[in-house]
């Protein structure tokens, strides 16, 4: 999917080459385009020219971002969901405008239901929904590293298994 999105992009679109990340359904697409320069601005003023880029990037794509992700809906049989970062990937201005919310269920037992309504008692979370989706958050900030490696083994086995006998 990468590869296709790579030629089906505009380049003025791309700083950088387009991050994509896919799961079961959606793909979201992160466009990076050039930092904003303001010599002598505040950090709070560079922040603001920042947003208004993404604002104004945003607006001006509309038409062929709605174009290109019919186009990949149709393809790939997931949404499409935009992004955009302006300046450098760490520190920054990163924008998500949309994207797929798929609830998800879990049966809990009440050590970690505890966890959850303690959350939200303390204003954390506004449910135990908003609780589970902060702790996921959470665990993927950091233990990112060991997500990561854990994918990487995945797709190890992944290999192993196609290159395996066939029934």
């Amino acid at each position: 999917m990468t590869g296709w999105f790579a030629g089906r992009l505009p380049a003025e679109w791309q700083q950088s080459p387009a991050v994509v990340t896919v799961d079961r359904e959606e793909i979201t697409v992160i466009l990076s385009v050039a930092d904003v320069e303001l010599e002598g601005s505040s950090e709070a003023a560079l922040a603001e020219a920042r947003s208004g880029r993404a604002s104004a990037f945003r607006e001006d794509t509309r038409d062929q971002r709605m174009e290109i992700a019919q186009e990949a809906q149709h393809r790939f049989e997931r949404k499409v969901s935009w992004g955009l970062a302006v300046g450098e990937p760490d520190s920054g201005h990163r924008e998500l405008w949309t994207h797929v919310s798929t609830p998800t269920m879990t049966r809990l037992r009440q050590p970690q239901r505890l966890v959850l309504d303690t959350l939200v008692d303390a204003g954390v979370a506004r449910s135990r929904a908003d609780a589970l989706a902060w702790c996921v958050r959470l665990v993927g900030q950091h233990e990112g590293d060991w997500i990561e490696e854990l994918r990487q083994a995945m797709d190890t086995v992944a290999d192993v298994r196609a290159k395996g006998p066939t029934a």
